[in-house]
């Protein structure tokens, strides 16, 4: 998910020149980051449960709008009290530019048309095989990252795991195909943007925290010409859709990203992205105790399958002494 933003802008961060980001206080006190981690799994397990809401009183353009101007606004109000400036070269913003459009407009937009038809509980599992796709482009793209047996025995698991979910035995029956498919691009295109990212940005001088400003500004800015052109200005504004699209905004897409980088600063990449695991178990229990969404036996088992197979595509060979 941001859908942040999530996995593939972490991934990447791990390749643009690093600057620190203080983590966040109370009174002085540093959190510690495993609060820190839990905030941030709540935050990025219910943004599935926010788009849901979002939808019910505004077209999914909209709410990906919402989302981006709120996510920018919190990130450039970051960016003024850490007095940092948006990156500077044509080079640089050109590639920013595919990856808004990959990382945040596609996916977020994706997203938010597929829960039209599909439970956010789905949705949240569906964002949790960008790990598999990403292993599967790795190693197509990626010279450094080699296949071995147990990536691929996880690549295998992990979409096994897929199929569970779908009731692929049962021929998908009650499964909206078009908004299914709609998830699975989604989370297929955020391996897309970090791979991306990581061949054309790598190296960069400027912050992360400059970098993913200047993106989400370029997001917004493609939202804010595609929505006028597929649908029309609302007549009314439904305050609880409003609330979630903006909370999906404020705080799933700016202070988690926020959160995120003093958790990578702090604890790593590795531990930090562990966040992945708990984001389609958050998702799924808000989407069935909230909004009283259905779930069988398969959506559980398949979303452990997909779990499973996710952690052993990032396991690492190890290294002989």
């Amino acid at each position: 998910m941001c859908y942040e933003i999530t996995r593939a802008i972490v991934a990447a961060m791990t390749t643009v020149t690093p600057t620190s980001t203080p983590a966040p206080t109370v009174s002085g006190l540093t959190l510690d980051w495993r609060l820190r981690f839990g905030a941030l799994s709540l935050i990025w397990g219910f943004s599935f449960l926010l788009i849901k809401v979002g939808t019910e009183g505004y077209a999914p353009f909209q709410v990906t709008l919402g989302r981006l101007v709120f996510g920018t606004a919190v990130l450039a109000a970051a960016m003024a009290v850490r007095r940092q400036r948006l990156p500077r070269g044509t080079r640089t913003w050109t590639h920013l530019t595919v990856a808004a459009f990959l990382l945040n407009a596609l996916p977020f937009s994706l997203f938010a048309y597929a829960e039209l038809t599909i439970p956010s509980t789905l949705a949240g599992i569906c964002n949790a095989t960008s790990p598999l796709w990403g292993m599967a482009l790795s190693l197509v793209a990626l010279s450094e990252d080699r296949p071995t047996r147990t990536r691929v025995a996880g690549l295998g698991i992990g979409f096994l795991g897929v199929l569970t979910v779908l009731g692929a035995w049962q021929g998908f029956h009650g499964l909206d195909a078009t908004g299914t498919a709609m998830a699975l691009v989604a989370s297929l295109s955020y391996p897309i943007g970090w791979i991306y990212v990581r061949r054309t940005l790598a190296g960069s001088s400027h912050s992360n925290l400059s970098l993913t400003g200047a993106q989400l500004l370029l997001a917004t800015l493609q939202l804010a010409v595609v929505t006028p052109l597929f649908t029309s200005a609302p007549s009314h504004f439904p305050v609880v859709p409003l609330l979630a699209t903006a909370a999906l905004g404020a705080l799933g897409t700016g202070l988690a990203v926020l959160v995120q980088y003093g958790l990578v600063a702090e604890v790593g990449p590795t531990t930090a992205q562990m966040v992945t695991y708990f984001i389609p178990v958050i998702a799924t229990a808000a989407g069935v105790a909230i909004l009283g969404e259905s779930l069988s036996w398969s959506t559980p088992v398949g979303a452990a399958i997909v779990l499973a197979g996710a952690a052993l595509t990032r396991a690492r060979p190890r290294t002989r002494p």
